[in-house]
């Protein structure tokens, strides 16, 4: 679908990146949101809590990831 506002259109260089998110399967981005929830849970047995909370705080990030990555992929881009 070809946006009818030509002053909203993608750049290039937004569009190269969407071209390679589209590429990563979505399951990627939960696995790594739960791989940073048990790397800051166990860093925080270890009694680490700086380095716990440093690496917990990745969850997000990978999560808002994951929803940009399933956009791209349904939405495309223009």
């Amino acid at each position: 679908m070809e946006n009818e506002n030509p002053q909203h259109q993608e750049g290039k260089v937004a569009k190269a990146i969407e071209d390679q998110t589209a590429k990563v399967p979505s399951d990627v981005f939960l696995w790594a949101a739960l791989g940073s929830m048990g790397v800051s849970f166990t860093l925080k047995l270890l009694g680490k809590k700086h380095d716990a909370l440093f690496i917990g705080q990745w969850a997000a990030p990978f999560l808002l990831l994951g929803i940009y990555n399933k956009i791209v992929k349904t939405q495309g881009h223009d």
